[in-house]
């Protein structure tokens, strides 16, 4: 290798133990490896006669790393055309929503097919919709509103005509999923789970989005733009494959890509012919053990509150229990038995308590099953909002890894302690600290269109447990800013397979970095998504150009 540039910084934070600190760093960007690292004058010592770029005030770390997302299906459903109507985006309350409605259906032209994602019933305080309560805004046009937990999807009448269904009655429930029916047998207008989502609402989608690929680019430039250089595809299907290779043959593409293919397709198994396997590649394989807690769907022992809230969004109390399960433990044990031999990691998603415990048995399981016991398998559980402490000891004395979303504290927190569960169960939701205590690999995610992808702001919360509304919810449950930052670096370089040569800056290492107007470590926690903005990524030591991006794709 041989260095042909220099970066100087205010400061490099490495996130690597051997040099937490440095000042200059030298780059071959033929390979985009590092080449040396420390003080300036180290540095030029190393690599004489290179040209020196100084960046000023800023501050260098490794570029962040989303652990858990879906940008292909996020960039179709909260890109333009479709509208993003999350409450966090812009529309608090269901009037607003229903506001919104209303001038969509004005202007629109007749017929022409309409997709809104991020409908909450818990924050908008929103029933759960029928195709007669959209019927009321769009009586003939095909409208999709996507469920803000990404679980579930409502749709009009329109949609079920469009989709053919033998007198409106859909197909049979897929595996894992399910259709919402009426008495007689015909669609009530709701799909549950992905598979039944995706059946419905594909060939309104399909409709809705003229560009997919154009989609998929503005929702990894918004990752760039909050700092993100490595995410994750964690609802791969292979009609999915030439998007993103598409996307991975693209010099100056803004992120690396690691696929985690959905169990519910035949091939999931096989492995994957990437164009670039550098920035694309397949990981592991996805299952859904139980829903979300926004709709009632997960398999807890804890039942929600008999709240106005509660009662608002149509959530049945329960507990849901194993009776929220989308698979049965025989079905798990069927497929970790097939796919285990073949090397895959698997990825749980997972909620409840009740669906951790299953899928650790299930886990267990396998992995004595393949004499895996013991060995750096990397395992994944996903989310894990109400799950305990003792759950999170017990997976990591299996050698499972946690992925946890630190959005369902920060948007749902203040609603979880005391108007969702009790305060014992709710003020701990997303339990960091223990997590982190367990000595688990944790990492952190945003869950694609779930939440908007903004690192900082899921730093800043898990350190302070603190909401937006300025709220303290479950101090005991805080996490150190060290541990925070590595969740989304060195620890989810380490849960995607590429620790070797990514999530920390040291020599041999690839120049992925993320460009900050401030030093983190230095800053208020509690403002530091006020007083720290990212400024721009690179990616194989070259800076992202996200508008030369799109004009690519």
């Amino acid at each position: 290798m041989a260095a042909d540039s220099i970066l100087k910084a205010a400061g490099i934070i490495t996130m690597d133990d051997g040099l937490a600190r440095a000042e200059a760093m030298a780059i071959d960007s033929g390979s985009g490896e590092i080449t040396a690292i420390g003080s300036l004058a180290d540095v030029q010592a190393a690599t004489p006669g290179i040209e020196v770029t100084d960046l000023g005030s800023t501050i260098l770390m490794p570029g962040f790393i989303d652990a858990h997302s879906h940008p292909a299906l996020s960039g179709m459903i909260t890109q333009p055309p479709a509208y993003w109507i999350a409450p966090y985006m812009g529309y608090p309350k269901y009037s607003d929503v229903q506001n919104l409605w209303k001038e969509v259906d004005a202007k629109l032209p007749a017929g022409q097919p309409a997709l809104f994602t991020g409908l909450d019933r818990l924050l908008h305080g929103a029933p759960e919709l029928t195709n007669t309560d959209i019927d009321a805004f769009f009586p003939s046009r095909p409208v999709v509103v996507i469920d803000n937990s990404g679980h579930e999807a409502y749709f009009n009448s329109a949609v079920i005509t469009a989709n053919g269904w033998t007198d409106g009655k859909p197909p049979a429930d897929p595996v894992g999923a399910r259709f919402g029916r009426n008495d007689d047998g015909t669609s009530n207008g709701r799909a549950y789970e992905t598979a039944a989502v995706l059946a419905a609402i594909g060939k309104t989608l399909g409709e809705v989005v003229p560009h997919p690929l154009e989609s998929l680019a503005k929702f990894l430039n918004l990752m760039a733009q909050n700092g993100i250089t490595m995410t994750t595809e964690h609802t791969y299907q292979d009609n999915m494959l030439k998007a993103y290779a598409a996307v991975a043959s693209v010099e100056g593409a803004p992120a690396r890509i690691a696929l985690y293919h959905m169990s519910i397709e035949d091939t999931c198994g096989e492995k994957l012919q990437s164009p670039n396997p550098d920035m694309l590649w397949k990981q592991g394989i996805k299952l859904w053990a139980d829903g979300s807690p926004w709709v009632g769907t997960i398999a807890s022992s804890f039942p929600y509150l008999d709240s106005p809230v509660v009662k608002q969004a149509d959530i049945p109390l329960g507990p849901g229990g194993e009776s929220m399960m989308n698979y049965s433990r025989a079905e798990l044990d069927e497929v970790l038995a097939k796919h285990a031999p073949e090397g895959w990691q698997f990825a749980f998603h997972v909620n409840g308590d009740v669906g951790l415990d299953i899928v650790l048995d299930a886990y267990e399981h396998a992995l004595v099953q393949n004499n895996l016991m013991g060995t750096d398998h990397r395992w994944r559980v996903e989310h894990v909002g109400g799950c305990r402490g003792d759950q999170f000891d017990r997976a990591a004395s299996l050698g499972v890894t946690i992925s946890m979303l630190p959005a369902q504290f920060i948007y749902w927190g203040d609603l979880l302690d005391g108007q969702m569960f009790p305060t014992e169960i709710g003020s701990i939701w997303m339990r960091g600290g223990d997590a982190f205590r367990s000595g688990a690999l944790v990492t952190f995610h945003n869950d694609g269109m779930v939440s908007p992808p903004i690192p900082l702001l899921n730093i800043q919360s898990m350190v302070t447990r603190r909401t937006p509304s300025g709220t303290l919810h479950g101090p005991e449950q805080q996490v150190s800013l060290d541990d925070a930052f590595k969740a989304h670096t060195i620890n989810a370089a380490r849960q995607l397979g590429r620790e070797k040569d990514l999530g920390s800056l040291a020599v041999g290492k690839r120049a992925d970095l993320v460009e900050l107007s401030s030093d983190p470590f230095t800053v208020d926690s509690d403002k530091l998504t006020d007083q720290v903005k990212v400024l721009g990524t690179w990616v194989n030591g070259v800076k992202v150009d996200t508008d030369a991006f799109i004009a690519k794709i």
